[in-house]
């Protein structure tokens, strides 16, 4: 158990360490404050939010060797994690809108990307997702329980709603409300791509802007749903005990691997923002030398 701990708490450790470090080179470059980037701040934040739903538990199970949760708690897990999900299709929805206006109508860029547009942008991303997730949480909350055992190592509301006592047609209808909702806006992101393609093929400068700021967005996008869909996979149709572990770890990558790999993308392929990162760090390093 020693040994699945210290691996957790490194990769928590190092998950929030390169989401807050491009949250900090974003925030303290004034060249930087740019839309794109300002987004790209918003969703690193949420990286971290998504990545504390889970890792502070699992790394509580593994310390006390315990895997009990209170039903508030579980509720509390719930609610963090689902309002990372939802606020993270929505980021990527907003970001792709921005690349959309950036590549293909550049001319009016800085006339509809405002500070005040930035800014409802950014309320509509949290607030949206944080009243979603509000309603869900509430609905399965009124739900009396039947069981207690959730065969997996975090909370999901559908592994809640299946110990209900009670009818959850209206869970169930909320859930494809829900499912119908974000899947408009991954329809939303593939109709700007069909754009930005287009875009990209008729001019050079647009092909590598394209590659620069589209292809890590695009990246992020395939991670996060990949991730998501064994969740879903999990969830509905799991079935034995066999290699449970395995199970759970599949069901888990959605809260391990987009707030990890996220940023790393943005951060490898974003010039100006890799660019300020190694001034910062040489700067620095410069700086220690001397002293």
């Amino acid at each position: 158990m020693e040994i699945y701990f210290a691996f957790a708490l490194m990769s928590y450790l190092f998950t929030v360490s390169v989401n807050l470090t491009l949250i900090i080179t974003i925030s303290l470059d004034k060249t930087l404050h740019e839309p794109i980037y300002i987004f790209l701040c918003s969703l690193c934040f949420n990286e971290i939010c998504g990545a504390s739903s889970f890792y502070p538990k699992l790394l509580h199970d593994l310390l006390t060797n315990s895997y009990v949760i209170t039903y508030t708690a579980c509720l509390g897990q719930m609610f963090v994690t689902y309002s990372y999900i939802f606020s993270e299709c929505t980021s990527l929805t907003v970001m792709a809108y921005d690349r959309y206006i950036a590549i293909c109508k550049p001319l009016q860029y800085r006339m509809l990307m405002t500070a005040q547009k930035v800014a409802q942008l950014l309320m509509l991303t949290w607030c949206f997702s944080v009243f979603e997730t509000a309603v869900g949480t509430v609905l399965t909350a009124r739900l009396p329980l039947c069981g207690r055992h959730i065969p997996k190592i975090f909370c999901t509301n559908w592994e809640v709603v299946k110990l209900s006592c009670s009818d959850s047609t209206l869970n169930n209808i909320y859930a494809f409300m829900l499912i119908f909702s974000h899947l408009s806006q991954t329809a939303l992101i593939m109709v700007s791509y069909v754009h930005l393609i287009r875009a990209a093929i008729r001019s050079q400068a647009d092909r590598r802007k394209f590659m620069q700021t589209c292809l890590p967005h695009l990246i992020t996008l395939l991670v996060f749903t990949t991730s998501l869909m064994f969740d879903t996979m999990y969830s509905r149709y799991s079935g034995g005990s066999t290699m449970k572990a395995l199970q759970n770890a599949l069901a888990a990558q959605f809260l391990v691997v987009p707030p990890l790999v996220n940023p790393i993308i943005y951060g490898l392929n974003l010039q100006q923002i890799r660019s300020r990162m190694v001034h910062r760090f040489t700067h620095r390093t410069g700086t220690f030398r001397k002293n």
